[in-house]
């Protein structure tokens, strides 16, 4: 059953961070040519490293496990190739993906491949892990273009993590692939499915999970495309074991249930030890899951979330629970605007108006207010800046006839960040600066 072995692995973690002496050993060991510092996971062990951390929460099957993993992914041997899905039921990740993506990019960086599975064909069904209630269907279409979409998000952070990240160390990156399970569960027939994989899951197992128990007792019940949604994910699991060797799938605690499912399945075709791997759930502060199903999804696609409103919803976590951007905006530094582009400088400032000016010589600080409708006309807005009400790149201006001075009133980027008091932004960007004058 799901619980006695879910405790069964949680009870064998503990054990493992305790740490006797000869699982210390076993998890940590590595052999190594020279004495350079090595990355701090290869050091201790991929596995050890991560359950110390937290990343990793949950291994299983127990047993197997503590018997094969350590010396499965021992540094020197051939990699290991492990594996994640993502259901498109939007078209961009989220911070809830984010712990799992991590589990990828710390095998990669052992030195094992990995892939990233998105569902473009189990989307359609919606797991029920962890729901009260059906999802609505998703429209094939629609399916597709966030299968797409996300594809091309998880190929950018794999690449952003080779580009930006991995320094090498005289150690190999592990390979990374981005897959779609559309390719091969969109072309199995329906009876050749079942006679392949039917045999092999039972339904005690699937019927005692507890989202399923739940589920069949509500006065909504339950369809049999979302009972059947665990059997299409081990599925998943045999076709990447088939085709591309993967022995470990990871995900979140709230996919042990049909991490089981896989592990039953490859095992009992195959005859073949594989290993699933939980990371924790991130959580709001009131504990519920971050996510789109909860309606609290914080995405990390810039159009939908924009860099500095995802730093701004961690930043205002409690201690407990938990930057140039700031620099620029909390602490009035002036270096920090001039490095951010137009496009930052509209995210960090979304609700700022943004007004392109032509610059013409001997502009005052006057016409620039009035030119971006920052300031009332006649006396009032001229009272704003004599006023102290009016700041410039965070330099406050009180003489409205002033001229603006470039590399003061105008950064070297163009642009000029306008304040009216304490809230209102205006972001302008100058046209035609000339080179020599924006070196100035």
């Amino acid at each position: 059953m799901a619980a006695p072995a879910a405790r069964a692995a949680r009870r064998w973690l503990f054990g493992l961070r305790a740490a006797s002496p000869r699982l210390q050993a076993s998890w940590g060991r590595r052999q190594s040519h020279d004495q350079r510092p090595q990355p701090r996971a290869r050091a201790k062990g991929l596995l050890a490293a991560q359950l110390e951390r937290g990343l990793f929460q949950e291994i299983f099957p127990p047993q197997a496990a503590e018997e094969q993993l350590p010396g499965l992914l021992e540094a020197g041997r051939l990699p290991v190739t492990a594996y994640c899905g993502f259901d498109p039921t939007a078209d961009s990740l989220h911070v809830g993906h984010l712990l799992a993506v991590l589990g990828l990019l710390h095998f990669q960086r052992a030195g094992h491949d990995v892939v990233a599975l998105v569902g473009g064909a189990t989307a359609r069904l919606g797991d029920p892990s962890g729901r009260t209630e059906e999802r609505a269907v998703l429209p094939e279409e629609r399916a597709r273009e966030n299968a797409s979409s996300l594809r091309r998000g998880l190929q950018r952070l794999f690449d952003n993590h080779r580009e930006l990240f991995w320094s090498g160390e005289g150690t190999r990156l592990g390979r990374a692939a981005v897959l779609d399970n559309a390719s091969w569960l969109e072309r199995e027939p329906v009876v050749g499915f079942l006679c392949a994989v039917g045999g092999h899951l039972r339904m005690g197992t699937l019927l005692s999970r507890q989202s399923c128990k739940a589920r069949l007792s509500s006065p909504s019940g339950m369809g049999l495309a979302e009972f059947l949604y665990p059997a299409l994910q081990a599925y998943d699991f045999l076709h990447l074991h088939r085709h591309h060797g993967c022995r470990i799938q990871l995900g979140g605690a709230d996919q042990m249930g049909n991490i089981m499912s896989g592990h039953d399945l490859v095992s009992k075709v195959t005859g073949e030890d594989v290993f699933g791997i939980t990371v924790p759930l991130v959580t709001s502060t009131t504990g519920d899951k971050l996510g789109k199903s909860a309606g609290n999804a914080v995405w990390l696609n810039r159009n939908r979330t924009s860099p500095f409103e995802l730093y701004q919803y961690f930043v205002r976590q409690p201690d407990s629970a938990v930057k140039r951007c700031t620099r620029a905006l909390y602490y009035s530094d002036i270096a920090a605007l001039e490095t951010m582009s137009d496009q930052e400088l509209q995210e960090l400032f979304r609700e700022a108006p943004y007004v392109e000016l032509m610059l013409e010589p001997g502009t005052t600080v006057l016409e620039l207010c009035r030119k971006a409708n920052a300031i009332a006309d006649g006396p009032r807005g001229h009272r704003d800046i004599t006023g102290g009400g009016v700041s410039i790149n965070h330099i406050k201006v009180t003489d409205p006839d002033a001229v603006l001075v470039l590399g003061q009133h105008i950064l070297s980027n163009g642009l000029s960040l306008l304040r009216i008091g304490k809230r209102n932004y205006y972001v302008v960007k100058w046209l035609q600066l000339s080179h020599e004058e924006q070196k100035c």
